[in-house]
């Protein structure tokens, strides 16, 4: 498997110093997020084929399909625009050749259950559609169910599962994140069944103290090792991408060399 470490997870940080940062610290593949990425498609490439990185999954400068509640990452209000908006991303973001391009449902909003499954089921033929035509896997992330009114409302592999297929859009895959699944009951025998349909994989620690933001793989309670070693099992042999959510005072606050280093030692050992 390679290894991986998320822009967010640097997130003051340039495309350019992530580049150069992640690296250094000896990964050999980038979560890239679009919001990050300069305009000259062509000029990042070269410079992650300079460096050696393949590029785990990309996120879109839009990646729900409905208004996440997240400060700062909310986006358009219409779900036509963001659907609209995703697509132009899966476009742009093919050429760097991911794994999969990430997607998220987003919250509810003061929507019924079945309107939020609408706009979904729309969304994700739509985008199933452009990703074909683009060449590139989408990977649909459930969320935990703790962010269920701020992230997602899809929370869990059952969930995601049904939704997917009353879509009926096979290459839409699942964007494994050990934060958001890690007890899920069915994760264990989810991936002994359904290897294949696994298009990506963010990894990261469950907190002990009481906080909503991750820590890295081997410092928090959740059993990402378990995961990690029941998705070799099964056959995964792309990358784990690390990804962390923090704040100022913790991992953020970091140096993006240090940060990389770090969660490049905490990476390796998961191996």
């Amino acid at each position: 498997m390679r290894l991986g470490l998320s822009e967010i997870s640097t997130v003051t940080a340039s495309f350019a110093d992530d580049v150069a940062a992640y690296a250094a610290a000896g990964f050999d593949a980038i979560g890239l997020w679009e919001f990050k990425l300069p305009a000259d498609d062509e000029a990042n490439a070269a410079l992650l084929r300079e460096h050696g990185l393949r590029v785990a999954n990309c996120v879109p400068a839009v990646p729900s399909l409905l208004p996440l509640a997240i400060p700062g990452m909310e986006g358009p209000d219409d779900p036509d625009e963001r659907i609209e908006a995703l697509c132009a991303s899966v476009r742009r973001l093919a050429a760097y050749e991911p794994e999969c391009v990430a997607c998220l449902a987003g919250p509810l909003g003061g929507r019924t259950e079945d309107e939020g499954r609408a706009v979904l089921l729309d969304g994700l033929r739509r985008i199933a559609d452009t990703a074909r035509a683009a060449g590139v896997r989408i990977g649909f992330e459930p969320i935990h169910p703790t962010q269920r009114d701020s992230a997602g409302f899809v929370n869990s592999l059952a969930a995601a599962d049904a939704l997917l297929a009353a879509a009926g859009a096979p290459e839409i895959g699942i964007l494994f994140d050990t934060y958001h699944l890690w007890d899920d009951p069915d994760v264990l025998s989810w991936i002994a069944s359904n290897s294949g349909r696994v298009a990506g994989v963010h990894v990261s620690d469950w907190p002990a103290r009481d906080r909503s933001d991750r820590v890295l793989p081997g410092e928090g309670i959740s059993r990402t090792r378990d995961l990690v070693d029941a998705l070799a099992t099964a056959g995964w042999d792309g990358a784990l991408d690390v990804e962390i959510f923090s704040t100022p005072d913790l991992f953020w606050g970091l140096p993006v060399d240090i940060a990389a280093q770090r969660a490049y030692a905490a990476a390796a050992a998961l191996l």
